[in-house]
């Protein structure tokens, strides 16, 4: 799907984390300014989450509380982090949060049997996002939910 720019990376952003809840894992793909950080922004204010998203690159985990009682944003940067051994080191909370994992493919794909996966590529001004869904959790059904209306 495209997106145009960073302003309809967020909103739809947003659509996604308006549709997440308590122990889904997200993890994202794409090379350096493909818009992870602002697709996590978005979903982070879907969440009505404190503090803002900022790639946590050198704190590798970031925990943003909901401000209003609901589900906290763990947003994680897998980007230093070696193998799936040291993602375990890191002892995340994922099934108390919604989980977002920046360059997380094949790091963390053992934290949850269900995970969405979505790569972001550079179009101009935009991106263009695929996403593929593993797990019962996310069927046809769900997928297909992220795409409408974008």
């Amino acid at each position: 799907m495209e997106l145009a720019d960073a302003d309809a990376t967020v909103r739809w952003g947003r659509h996604v984390g308006e549709r997440l809840r308590r122990g889904d894992l997200v993890i994202l793909t794409g090379e350096l300014g493909a818009g992870k950080t602002t697709l996590t922004r978005g979903i982070g204010e879907a969440l009505q989450i404190r503090g803002a998203v900022s790639s946590p690159t050198f704190v590798l985990a970031r925990e943003h509380p909901s401000t209003v009682g609901g589900v906290p944003l763990l947003h994680v940067d897998a980007y230093r982090l070696n193998s799936a051994g040291e993602v375990d080191d890191l002892d995340l909370p994922i099934e108390d949060c919604i989980t977002v994992v920046e360059w997380g493919e094949d790091r963390v794909e053992h934290l949850a049997d269900d995970r969405l996966h979505i790569s972001l590529q550079p179009q101009g001004l935009g991106r263009i996002a695929r996403v593929r869904g593993v797990g019962a959790r996310w069927s046809g059904t769900a997928i297909a939910d992220l795409v409408v209306g974008t």
